[in-house]
């Protein structure tokens, strides 16, 4: 792929700027080095000038082509070779003003010795030079010219030019688009101007052209007098000649001058006076200089004359409009797109032709598509051109190397974004190819990844790379070149189309390996190899040596890739890597910039890790180091140290000074490190510090933070109490430019802590008034200091005071003008929240959450005084107070805005409140009552909960719920309430004054009201879904009226109300599909009412029969219910029952003969169940039976089989079953067969077991059903899948040779439980087992060895557990294709197969087997070499790589 002038040039001026570092010539020409380096950069220049031309050449000339890779490689080796002349200047001052110290020099290398590395480089120097030397011979031998810019015929990819003329036989999704913007033309607003500029905004590809197409034909603008289209494609933004454009479109005349004054004379002659419309088509320059010239003669125009701009840049946006304002074109529905393909692949996309694969080819259409018209297009193309049995094929493969099957190029609309990239984006975007297709990847992380790659270039204004950086985000977000990520995950995640992901693979060209699966590595050929600089790859949860190949078979690869980074799915958890990598092979790549082994389960770096000079980027995040080795400090050029949720991290290198380039430290959930290494004030690079841990040793103390002047963004302190004295001449925090700052004391409050030593530590911490979040947690201090909650903290939005239990008052607050999140915890002895906290007459104007908890001695907040504070709160959303027993009075109670109200554990408490008209969610839980001061209409109120609280009858009387539409209620701990409404009447056809309200209540959950003995007749809940009732003991019944009244409950749950004798007198009610019963002690049937289980139900209209149309029905731990139904018949349209712990239970119904919606029964622990119902052999929709410790069941039913898809039939422990049903081998679709601890069963039906079986369980059977079983042959079952055989107490062998036996052919798991007398498994009964995946062995004492077994080399997981005289394996070894093997419980196993164990093992879990843990001891043990290429080795519970479980020993 073409690389050229579009990447190289970018590449090239970075190598310039390096050559131009005062610092790097002093030590060339100290070094003797300058005059080769200078003649390479006069060599560079020149290279650089034929640059254009080679870029031309190269689509023709493959020598051409290969002249350009070469330079690239060069420039590479040359960055790389700067970088090793900086990096040893660097070195060397550093030992020079650290030569005092001892334990310095003992850790720098033989290698930093001048003589060597002079030595080094001079042999390097002299084949960059040679190399140089070689590619000017081949410059002139290719006859490879300098050409100016502009004359390059390829220079910029060239746009075919738009015309108003309609190139689309049809236009879909876009009538919504095109309203908008007909709109805005025909609106006739008076404007600054005589005309309206009406920009469209969009990534290439997305349509803008078409858009402004179809808005310039419509008949609606017909009014404009002057209609001109010009397409301007023009970086440069030539006003001349689009001027020129204009005026020729609009006289149709190909003459027209060429000064500018002229061209815009006769432009406003054209359009004085006139309403004109105009489209102006792709433009890309951002000059607002320009712009305002080209413009300039349409003022002469008359009101209400419009000009379209079509780009792909907001800021183009901005240039051209005042306001700001634009139309961002958004991207195709599935449905539109599919529309697109059809109409370029069939002609006409109503004569879509039958194939059965359409739906197969629609769905990869419209996922590659990703909304784009132009990528449906070009797919339509594409598949129209084929037949269509071939389309499949094609489009399992990369979309775009495909559609370049005629010119070979990316289509032009996507170059063009490419070339109008400044030169510093062009690197960076391309630069992204490292990551996979679809990958969301995090802001800071790329700014991070291009920082190391030295992709930033540096500011004139003094911004930071990472402001740089962020900066270069937006752009590309600006240009639609990456967009925001569709993810739920993180709002700070972008992402790239897909056809921008090929772009920035085209442009990046052959430097990247980008393994997304096992075979990309294969597929890399040895030429291509030679460029590549970067290597990234999908990483699974186990990752193999094998897995990196590619270094393998490219040895010299080590010596040049900068990028190692692995890309994980965010489902993966606790991934492993092979200890090869970090241990071996990262060390030896000497090049590297970047190298991520986050998350995966390592415990350690090698010593050997300060060997990469090269790094800037190391992340170690989530893994499980305990420490970094002394050597990191000697990464120089380290920029970001990524040390996130190192849980186990307990120190950092003690001369972490030397990392002198250190820009940021993330150590946050670092817990155990109790200090910071000395010296930090040395690193004044540092921009980001997560956490600064105070100490009281020797190590780096709170004054080092002054030091650190760059400091920004977020930073925590804390241990601040080892603080034992200050001077406030030690650390300001006001000259940092910190967004959020936590402050953080130690949590014991032990007399060693000086309150005023803490409250001038805290008034000493003041940071910069910009600060936007602060936390102060456990501060010892009585007071917090004035800075606090001062107004001049303007831009603060968030303040948490949390666990500061010596403080007696709160600061003013009030006047933080945009503090909209507001929370106080855990101040102990807090008493009083007074009205020092307002501070203003319209305190709290922005503030949207307030959170008081854990304030065990606040007991009151002082009222609003004569309504002086009356506007306060006036925004708040969410208020919440928590677990603050003691407070009793009135709480604020105007509070117009707010939605969320929690009152949780304040016992002395009377909630009242005026006025909430936006409250969604109102949560009361152990207060003393609730008081409303006036009417209120909750009309927003969606949630109700009201727990441990008594006397809210009348308040829930009084209010209003008219309004509401659906509401929640639940009642939860009101040991007080015993009637819950309290209404005498029997039966109401007019509701009472107040509770008509109640018809709202859509979801109502009562617990644990103990005395509660009624409940009312719930026909006013006319809504009501779903009903619960949990714990209330004394409830002797439900609601009559709830059978009948009710047309919406759809789901009642009754659970511990032991009191209950039924559940409903007479029918259920006509809705409900959901009935669970769980724990009713004395319930002795659920209804008795046979008109609901045998009617027929209105299908049309369910809710309108006197029918039941229960679906659901479980019912559990009821131990007096003696039957389900007092008329012995269940609802017809019950699909699943669900029967556990019911030990009276003697009968489910006498007939199931007309359920037949049933599709599931499930019977468990019902011991006087004596048989299934009648009428099994009607249910034809029937699909699952289980029936499990049934002692009294002794057959299962004769009328016949189900007349159904039984696919799964479960019968465990039914003691008294004697044979299976004759039946039984008829249940053709039968999938899956349990039978397990029925031991009276010795019948085995002589056809034998249903043959399509996939699964079969069979579990401590009587040994006559196990030989009947096994004579008539388990090869039969030719569909079975999973076999898990246990309890066979007299084979000796397995499988039974004197039985002729043999497994089904296409078996993938096979359990072998509980063989007391197995001596050997046989061979031959496995060889024939080529699908076998998975092998578990277990229970067998007798078997001593696996000698003769030959596993089938299909077998990825092999586990054998509780075999204690097995010790040895096959001497044949286990199949190369196994992943996971466990051995627990066998003590006599000593050693792995003399072979040792394949390559593919990612997990070995060994446990309880002292013998073989002695032989795999780390690096001493004699199976240790058969082990330690393995990811996760697990030995009793513990990793083998951790060296603190393993060396102690």
């Amino acid at each position: 792929m073409p690389v050229g002038e579009l990447f190289l040039s970018a590449f090239l001026q970075v190598l310039f700027d390096r050559l131009t570092s005062p610092e790097l010539l002093r030590f060339l020409r100290q070094e003797g080095f300058s005059s080769k380096i200078k003649k390479w950069e006069d060599t560079l220049k020149m290279i650089q000038a034929v640059l254009i031309d080679a870029e031309d050449k190269q689509l023709k000339n493959r020598a051409v082509k290969m002249w350009l890779d070469d330079l690239q490689d060069l420039a590479y080796d040359v960055e790389d070779i700067l970088d090793e002349f900086a990096t040893e200047a660097f070195a060397r001052k550093l030992k020079i003003e650290h030569q005092q110290a001892t334990k310095f020099r003992k850790l720098v290398p033989a290698c930093f010795s001048n003589f060597k590395f002079s030595s080094r480089m001079k042999s390097s120097v002299k084949d960059v030079t040679s190399r140089f030397d070689q590619l000017c011979k081949l410059r002139n031998e290719l006859g490879l010219q300098v050409i100016s810019e502009g004359a390059s015929s390829s220079a910029a990819p060239q746009r075919l030019p738009t015309s108003s003329h309609p190139t689309e036989r049809a236009v879909y999704g876009r009538d919504a688009d095109k309203a908008k913007i007909l709109e805005m033309v025909l609106k006739n607003e008076p404007t600054n101007a005589n005309f309206l500029v009406i920009p469209i905004v969009g990534m290439g590809g997305v349509g803008k052209t078409t858009l402004a197409r179809e808005v310039f034909n419509d008949w609606k603008v017909e009014s404009f007098k002057v209609k001109a289209w010009v397409c301007v494609s023009d970086g440069d933004f030539d006003v001349t000649r689009i001027s020129k454009s204009i005026l020729e479109n609009i006289t149709a005349s190909s003459s027209s001058p060429n000064d500018l004054t002229t061209v815009q004379d006769q432009l406003k002659k054209e359009v004085m006076g006139k309403k004109f419309l105009l489209v102006l088509d792709d433009i890309w320059s951002k000059d607002y200089g320009k712009w305002e010239i080209l413009q300039s003669p349409f003022a002469a125009g008359a009101p209400g004359s419009k000009i379209i701009v079509t780009t792909r840049l907001e800021e183009v946006a901005s240039t051209v409009t005042r306001s700001g304002w634009f139309h961002q074109l958004g991207i195709l529905s599935n449905k539109d797109c599919w529309s697109v393909f059809s109409m370029c692949a069939f002609g006409n996309n109503e004569a879509i032709p039958e194939h059965p694969d359409m739906e197969l080819i629609r769905e990869n259409v419209i996922e590659k598509s990703k909304g784009l018209p132009l990528a449906a297009k070009t797919l339509g193309g594409l598949l129209g051109s084929k037949h269509i049995n071939e389309w499949l094929k094609i489009l399992n493969n990369t979309l775009w190397d495909l559609s370049e099957n005629d010119s070979g190029e990316i289509p032009v609309a996507l170059k063009l974004s490419y070339h109008h990239l400044p030169s510093h984006l062009k690197r960076c975007f391309a630069y992204c190819a490292i990551f996979p297709k679809d990958y969301d990847f995090e802001e800071e992380e790329l700014v991070f990844l291009w920082m190391a790659q030295g992709l930033i270039q540096p500011s004139t204004r003094n911004e930071q790379p990472e402001e740089l950086g962020r900066g270069y985000i937006k752009d590309l977000l600006a240009r639609s070149m990456f967009q925001r990520s569709s993810s739920n995950y993180n709002s700070s995640e972008v992402a790239m189309h897909d056809l921008f992901h090929h772009l920035a693979q085209w442009a990046f060209g052959e430097t990247n390996i980008r393994l997304d699966g096992e075979s990309a590595a294969a597929s890399m050929q040895w030429r291509e190899l030679k460029t590549v600089r970067h290597f990234s790859y999908k990483s699974d949860r186990y990752v193999v040596k094998e897995k990196f190949a590619v270094f393998h078979e490219a040895e010299d690869l080590k010596a040049r890739v900068r990028t190692f980074l692995p890309i994980f799915e965010r489902s993966i958890p606790y991934p492993y890597i092979t200890k090869w990598v970090p241990s071996n092979l990262s060390p030896k790549l000497k090049r590297l910039r970047v190298l991520s082994l986050r998350s995966y389960q390592i415990f350690e770096l090698p010593n050997s890790i300060g060997g990469l000079k090269h790094l800037r980027y190391l992340n170690l995040s989530r893994t499980l180091i305990r420490s970094l080795p002394e050597s990191t400090v000697l990464l120089y050029n380290l920029q970001i140290l990524m040390l996130r949720n190192c849980f186990h991290l307990a120190k950092l290198p003690s001369n972490f000074r030397y990392l002198t380039k250190l820009r940021y430290l993330d150590i946050r959930g670092a817990n155990l490190i109790k200090e910071m290494p000395t010296g930090m004030k040395e690193l004044e690079s540092l921009q980001m510090l997560s956490n600064f841990i105070v100490s009281k040793g020797v190590c780096s103390n709170l004054k080092d933070l002054k030091s650190l002047k760059m400091l920004r963004g977020e930073l925590r302190i804390s241990r601040l109490d080892n603080v034992v004295d200050c001077d406030p001449a030690d650390l300001t925090l006001r000259d940092k430019d910190l967004k959020e700052l936590m402050l953080e004391w130690g949590s014991g409050f032990d007399d060693s802590r000086d309150a005023d030593v803490e409250k001038n530590v805290l008034d000493m911490l003041q940071p910069h008034q910009h600060l936007e979040k602060l936390t102060i947690t456990c501060y010892g201090g009585t007071r917090f200091p004035s800075w606090v909650g001062d107004p001049s903290f303007s831009k603060m939005t968030v303040l948490r005071l949390e666990r500061c239990e010596k403080c007696t008052s709160l600061p003013s607050l009030g006047l933080l003008i945009l503090l909209k999140d507001l929370t106080i915890k855990g101040m102990k002895i807090l008493q009083c929240i007074g009205s020092e906290i307002y501070g203003a007459e319209k305190p709290f104007q922005s503030l949207k959450t307030l959170c008081f908890e854990d304030l065990p001695e606040l007991e009151n907040w002082e009222p609003n005084k004569e309504n002086k504070y009356i506007n306060a709160f006036t925004c708040l959303q969410e208020f919440s107070i928590v677990n603050c027993p003691k407070l009793s009075r009135q709480l604020p109670d105007c509070l117009p805005s707010l939605e969320k109200f929690v009152i949780t554990n304040c016992e002395q408490l009377e909630v009242s409140y005026s006025s909430l008209p936006l409250l969604c969610k109102l949560e009361i839980a152990g207060c003393k009552g609730i008081v409303c001061n006036s009417p209120t209409d909750l009309k927003s109120l969606k949630s109700l909960t009201l727990a441990d609280i008594s006397g809210f009858g009348n308040w829930l009387r009084k209010q209003n719920f008219l309004k509401v539409e659906c509401l929640k209620l639940n009642i939860t701990g009101c040991d007080q309430l015993i009637n819950l409404w309290q209404l005498n009447e029997t039966f109401l056809e007019k509701l009472p004054q107040g509770l008509q309200s109640f018809m709202s209540i859509t979801e109502l959950r009562i617990e644990n009201c103990s005395n509660l003995i009624s409940f009312p007749e719930v026909c006013f809940l006319i809504n009501l879904s779903t009903l619960e009732i949990i714990t209330c003991d004394a409830l002797t019944s439900l609601p009559m009226g709830m059978n009948d009244k009710n047309a919406c409950l759809g789901s009642l749950i009754v659970v511990d109300c032991n009191s209950l004798t039924f559940i409903v007198r007479e029918k259920l009610p006509s809705s409900l599909k959901k009935l669970e019963i769980e724990n009713c002690e004395k319930l002795e049937y659920l209804w008795d009412y046979e008109e609901s289980c045998t009617s027929v139900v209105d299908e049309e209209n369910p809710n309108n029969s006197n029918t039941s149309i229960l679906e659901y029905l479980h019912v559990e731990k009821c131990s007096s219910l003696k039957c389900l139904s007092l008329s012995g018949h269940l609802p017809q349209t019950l699909r699943t029952l669900f029967l556990n712990s019911l030990p009276e239970l003697e009968s489910i119904a006498e007939s199931i003969h007309n359920n037949k919606s049933l599709e599931e029964i499930n019977v468990w622990r019902c011991r006087n169940l004596k048989s299934v119902p009648e009428g099994l052999h009607n249910l034809s929709h029937l699909r699952k039976i289980v029936i499990s410790n049934c002692e009294s069941i002794d057959c299962l039913g004769e009328e016949g089989p189900p007349n159904t898809n039984l696919s799964e039939l479960a019968i465990e422990y039914c003691k008294k079953l004697k044979a299976l049903p004759n039946w039984f081998h008829s249940l053709n679709s039968l999938k899956r067969l349990r039978l397990e601890g029925c031991q009276s069963m010795t019948s085995f039906p002589k056809e034998g077991f249903p043959t399509n079986l996939t699964s079969l369980w069979i579990e401590g059977l009587n040994v006559k059903m196990y030989k009947a079983v096994l004579e008539w042959g388990l090869h039969n079952l030719t569909s079975l899948m999973s076999l898990i055989i246990c309890g066979l107490p007299e084979a000796e062998s397995f499988p039974q040779q004197e039985m002729e036996m043999t497994f089904p052919p296409f078996l993938t798991h096979l359990y072998i439980f509980y063989f007391p007398n197995l001596k050997c498994l046989m061979g031959e009964g496995f060889r024939n087992l080529n699908s076998l995946d998975y092998l578990h062995i277990s229970g067998c004492p007798n078997l001593t060895s696996f000698l003769e077994l030959a596993l089938p080399s299909s077998l990825t997981s092999l586990s054998i557990y509780n075999c204690p005289n097995l010790k040895s394996f096959s001497k044949l070894g286990l199949p190369s294709s196994l992943s996971k093997f466990w051995i627990w419980w066998c003590p006599e196993v000593r050693s792995f197969p003399e072979r040792g164990l394949p390559s593919s093992l990612l997990i070995l879990d060994i446990y309880h087997c002292p013998k073989l843990k002695e032989e795999c001891k780390r690096d001493k043990g004699k199976e240790w070499s058969k082990i330690s290429h393995i990811p996760c080795v697990v030995i009793d519970d513990r990793h083998i790589y951790d060296p603190l479980c393993f060396h102690n020993e």
